[in-house]
């Protein structure tokens, strides 16, 4: 998983309520188990018409809003089933933060799995990064994580809450898995040594069934 610290990209304005994940992915993209090539499908039915046109007037389909590295959009963000592909998505179109008032939680758990930083903040702040998302000459924000701030293209900072194991692990680029492995010599030291009594304990409770009346 690619390490996530700090980045300075376009933020893309998609101000819409309770975007589910068969929005962010339809579920005809679902086939695969690979993640890379998923990106060209992102809000595939908001991007494109019947012929796979664009629609022009979609944010990620105008510049400089289709080089987004940050999304600002609104509540109840990723609703809907649980499908890790959504994220998968918008991490290959380039999305490497969201921005909303609020996140479904499956959703949001999935986000830091992959390397995307969901940012939950009030309305009225989530509303201001709208408007200056808006501005081509606005729209670039630095997203730092160590500091926990959104650096805006007016020159303000927003401060934002982040639970601090995921933070490490965002910082450090570890999934689950790899949080696991960075113990893999204490697990391998516990297996040896709990492994051959586990193995009495089986074998034990086995004679003791046999020799039950």
């Amino acid at each position: 998983m690619q390490p996530f610290e700090r980045i300075t990209g376009v933020a893309a304005s998609l101000p819409l309520v309770n975007i589910d994940t068969d929005k962010i992915l339809a579920g005809q993209f679902l086939k695969t188990t690979q993640r890379a090539g998923l990106g060209v499908h992102l809000f595939d039915a908001m991007r494109y018409d019947d012929r796979g046109a664009e629609h022009a007037d979609f944010v990620l389909n105008r510049e400089p809003w289709r080089r987004a590295e940050i999304l600002i959009t609104g509540e109840n963000f990723g609703c809907g089933s649980s499908r890790e592909h959504a994220p998968w998505a918008l991490l290959d179109f380039g999305i490497r933060c969201i921005v909303a008032p609020s996140f479904a939680d499956i959703f949001y758990n999935n986000c830091f799995k992959n390397g995307i930083l969901p940012i939950a903040l009030p309305a009225d702040e989530v509303d201001r990064l709208h408007c200056l998302a808006t501005d081509p000459g606005l729209a670039t924000m630095t997203v730092d994580l160590p500091s926990q701030t959104v650096s805006v293209g007016d020159g303000d900072e927003i401060g934002f809450e982040v639970d601090p194991d995921r933070k490490q692990a965002l910082m450090e680029g570890h999934d689950e898995i790899g949080q696991s492995l960075l113990a893999i010599d204490a697990i391998r030291a516990w297996e040896l040594r709990t492994g051959d009594r586990w193995g009495r304990d089986i074998v034990a409770g086995d004679l003791a069934e046999t020799a039950a009346p």
